[in-house]
């Protein structure tokens, strides 16, 4: 049995069951006409959180009965989009964090206040599915609220679909991950004078190892069976990819104080090098189709 404690608004009531644990359900209207005492079914919730002892609930607790039954009927629609989409459960605290910042985005327009995402081409790029949906829920805030949201805000709502993603790994930042991809990139694109094509398989497969590298970085796992075989191979045989690597780790070293193994430096010139080989076979065929 569920009692409610407190009726937020028409969407959200704060619960207890029968071993006084709380509860944060939310519903179209499960708080309409409700009051303190009721009792509530569980299936008339459509999300349900525990334990109200979680940090992260504590803190939205207090913000909930200030946000628009509206937005929090929005924030459902859109977690349960992103996580058919994505094919994944998301943390239970993108639900709150969706909420307070889709508010603070409306009160934003209505005050005409821009703030710039400084990692804004990197998201939509690197974490296009997450940006997609985020255009989608952008889509739907403009047409339900009846305003105009610039496309930006897209990759922020894409921002903390990517951090929603990392139930375990709380401590991670989306935002950090985008801007550490976006810089590997941007070396190899500029230092090794590589065109890449955002459409093509090969970059595909380089921006998936990116992040996966990324991911152990941040993690500390990164890979290092002391074998050093495979680097000097590819040392010898891919030295421009492998002279792309070692410009990764320097800047590494230099901006995050970490050194990158030799096995880590090695995948990462394997992909460099098929950017590169692919570059250059995609200039003999411009180069032919131009002397036609």
């Amino acid at each position: 049995m569920i009692t409610i404690k407190k009726v937020l608004n028409s969407s959200v009531v704060l619960a207890e069951n029968e071993q006084k644990e709380e509860f944060i359900l939310l519903g179209k209207g499960i708080g309409y006409g409700q009051k303190t005492g009721n009792i509530i079914e569980e299936h008339q919730a459509e999300q349900m959180f525990i334990p109200i002892e979680n940090i992260k609930v504590k803190e939205f607790l207090g913000i909930l009965d200030t946000i628009p039954p509206e937005l929090i009927e929005l924030t459902q629609q859109i977690v349960q989009y992103a996580e058919e989409k994505l094919n994944a459960k998301l943390n239970t605290s993108i639900y709150f964090m969706l909420m307070d910042h889709l508010n603070f985005a409306v009160e934003r327009y209505k005050k005409n206040i821009n703030i710039t995402n400084r990692v804004y081409w990197e998201i939509k790029n690197y974490y296009s599915e997450e940006f997609k949906i985020g255009e989608f829920a952008l889509k739907l805030m403009n047409e339900k609220i009846q305003i105009d949201l610039p496309i930006e805000e897209a990759a922020n709502i894409a921002f903390h679909l990517i951090n929603a993603q990392e139930e375990k790994k709380e401590s991670q930042n989306g935002m950090r991950f985008a801007k550490m991809i976006g810089s590997i990139v941007n070396l190899v694109r500029y230092t090794l004078n590589i065109n890449i094509d955002n459409e093509n398989i090969h970059y595909t497969r380089f921006i998936t190892h990116v992040k996966f590298f990324v991911e152990r970085f941040y993690s500390d796992k990164m890979l290092d069976d002391k074998d050093n075989a495979l680097f000097e191979q590819l040392a010898t045989l891919y030295p421009q990819a492998m002279d792309g690597a070692f410009k990764i780790k320097d800047y590494i070293k230099q901006v995050y104080g970490k050194s990158i193994p030799n096995e880590e430096l090695a995948y990462l010139a394997v992909h460099i090098h098929r950017l590169i080989n692919y570059n250059s076979l995609d200039k003999i065929k411009k180069n032919n189709t131009h002397l036609k």
